[in-house]
């Protein structure tokens, strides 16, 4: 049986700045099973950015086939894209993207009322999945009342609340400090080995694409190297 979650054919990313044409990504071919856990690195240009929104349906290929659970995503609209990362994606930003006015249940909860998820489930499912990323007793502080690190694993909580099978995460640890960088890389290694999800991290650190499986490499729009196991395991 085909295990393949994520599957692209030769894909390329064609951007347009007056006249001049920048080919951001080329020819791309990649497989990723469900459930493996893949880091992508490459230095500033190398098309991590490009690759991460066209995996993430934030973007559409220019050129090529990108295959989703078996469903070729790549020509759809972005409507379409949208439904498909509300119930497929989870993402994890530098930034923690929460909102600043809701507290912290109600950030978890946002993704479910996307869903049409009711207002009391959607409280259980939220609570669950704070339980499950270990913050507890802040269910009404807001976000800039707690660390940077608990804003992580709130980002984390609302990343995993809809059982998303994939995590995006793009680079996760960026606004932390070595201690709670690896706490991260940790929650993420667990929540990959426990529970299944499939994780694509995008770094530029190696110690932190260290807690992968697999680590592919980037450089000018081409994948030039993917090895197993490669790199210093934590």
């Amino acid at each position: 049986m085909d295990n393949t979650i994520i599957k692209l054919e030769n894909i390329g990313m064609v951007y347009k700045t007056g006249d001049v044409y920048y080919e951001a990504l080329k020819d791309i071919n990649l497989d990723i099973p469900k459930g493996e856990f893949v880091s992508i690195m490459g230095a500033s240009g190398s098309g991590k950015s490009t690759l991460m929104n066209i995996l993430g349906c934030l973007d559409k290929p220019a050129s090529g086939r990108y295959y989703l659970e078996g469903r070729d995503v790549s020509k759809l609209s972005m409507n379409e894209l949208a439904d498909i990362r509300n119930k497929t994606i989870g993402f994890v930003f530098q930034g923690f993207n929460l909102i600043q006015r809701l507290s912290v249940i109600e950030n978890i909860e946002l993704p479910l009322y996307y869903a049409g998820i009711g207002q009391e489930e959607a409280k259980q499912m939220a609570e669950e999945a704070l339980e499950l990323v270990d913050v507890t007793g802040k269910n009404s502080s807001f976000p800039n009342q707690i660390s940077g690190g608990e804003q992580q694993r709130i980002a984390i909580a609302r990343a995993i609340v809809n059982n998303a099978s994939i995590i995006m995460a793009d680079e996760p640890t960026g606004n932390l400090d070595s201690v709670r960088s690896h706490d991260i890389m940790n929650f993420l290694k667990k929540t990959n080995e426990e529970r299944g999800v499939t994780i694509i991290l995008v770094t530029h650190e190696t110690d932190i694409a260290s807690y992968s499986k697999r680590h592919i490499t980037l450089k000018d729009g081409r994948i030039i190297k993917s090895d197993l196991e490669a790199l210093t395991s934590q």
